[in-house]
């Protein structure tokens, strides 16, 4: 059995890991998505006009996207990830259920290549 080759991305377990959730997030988010268009849902606006403890919900999760897109960038370019900064825009059109793993285990390759 040889030795892994340094220098060259692998998939460790826990870049598997982090690539089954980020499956199960795009999944998940997409299959609600496309049900609420499909019944004729106005998402945005439905999204916005829920009590306050979905408001406090919607916050949180906004925040912590944002905190998550900061340090997509500022992660990928400290480890050398090339064009991590094109998850931003990814996100903005699949999800960030989706991104955030995706991120987490292309970085977990990274890692693991040094």
């Amino acid at each position: 059995m040889s030795a892994p080759n340094p220098g060259r991305p692998r998939w460790t377990p826990l870049a598997i890991v982090y690539l089954g959730i980020a499956i199960v997030g795009l999944v998940g988010t997409w299959t609600l998505n496309i049900l609420a268009i499909a019944s004729g849902s106005d998402f945005v606006t439905e999204w916005m006009t829920n009590g306050v403890a979905t408001q406090s919900l919607q916050l949180d999760l906004l925040v912590l996207a944002i905190a998550a897109g900061v340090f997509l960038v500022v992660e990928g370019r400290r480890i050398g990830m090339r064009r991590a900064w094109l998850l931003l825009p990814l996100a903005a059109i699949t999800a960030a259920a989706f991104v955030i793993p995706l991120f987490l285990a292309l970085r977990e390759r990274r890692l693991a290549a040094r």
